[in-house]
């Protein structure tokens, strides 16, 4: 699939930051996606204990039968140590070439990371939304930033995150009993149609079918520890 060459990645913190900040202004959220959703990418990155090698996964399932009709994947040597809240440039730069090597464009891609719900409003999904300019979603399994009421026990029940009196994400409870995930729309989507896209995705286990998988399949490696 193609790919827009946004910007390079080689960056000190305080220009990432600041790249940040100039980007977010173009993310658009908007309340359902154009077209039909049939292909759902699932994206995540596994980086060593070390944290030199990292290893990009993308799973394409299809929907509704979720069954997997594609896997990508690609390793190389993380560009960035981790720091809160700069993910993306730690990461995309082995999520990007593995997306390259897919022959199609899947409908709909949901990122193990943050979309808006960022204290820039720019997280992951977010950012890799507007390199491929397509409808992303942020499925996190912890908060970087802002404040929710307590989640219900059951699946479904949900909790609105707030910072100050922005909406900016959701807390939902995929799986009874489990740990809440955190949800947020990324580029060219609206939080609630991310939200009933996540739990359409969720069925036995905490994560949406398309990032467990890519979970999965980030992890499975001979030469990478994780």
């Amino acid at each position: 699939m193609n790919i827009n060459k946004l910007h390079r990645f080689d960056l000190t913190r305080a220009n990432a930051i600041k790249l940040q900040a100039e980007l977010a202004p173009a993310i658009k959220t908007v309340d359902q996606p154009e077209g039909n959703i049939f292909l759902i990418a699932g994206v995540d990155v596994s980086i060593g204990r070390q944290g030199s090698t990292g290893r990009a996964a993308v799973v394409v399932i299809n929907y509704p039968a979720l069954e997997i009709i594609a896997e990508s994947i690609h390793e190389g040597p993380a560009a960035m140590p981790y720091i809160p809240g700069l993910l993306s440039f730690r990461e995309l730069p082995l999520i990007l070439p593995a997306l390259e090597k897919l022959d199609f464009e899947p409908d709909l891609f949901i990122v193990d990371g943050h979309g808006v719900a960022h204290p820039r409003r720019l997280g992951i999904a977010a950012h890799l939304g507007l390199f491929i300019d397509k409808p992303t979603i942020g499925c996190a399994k912890s908060r970087l930033c802002g404040k929710h009421d307590e989640v219900g026990w059951s699946r479904g029940s949900s909790a609105d995150l707030y910072e100050g009196d922005e909406v900016i994400g959701r807390v939902i409870r995929t799986r009874e009993g489990s740990k809440p995930v955190y949800i947020s729309a990324g580029h060219r989507i609206g939080l609630e149609f991310a939200a009933s896209w996540v739990l359409k995705l969720t069925s036995r286990f905490r994560l949406p079918e398309p990032v467990r998988r890519a979970h999965l399949t980030a992890g499975r490696s001979a030469n990478l520890k994780v």
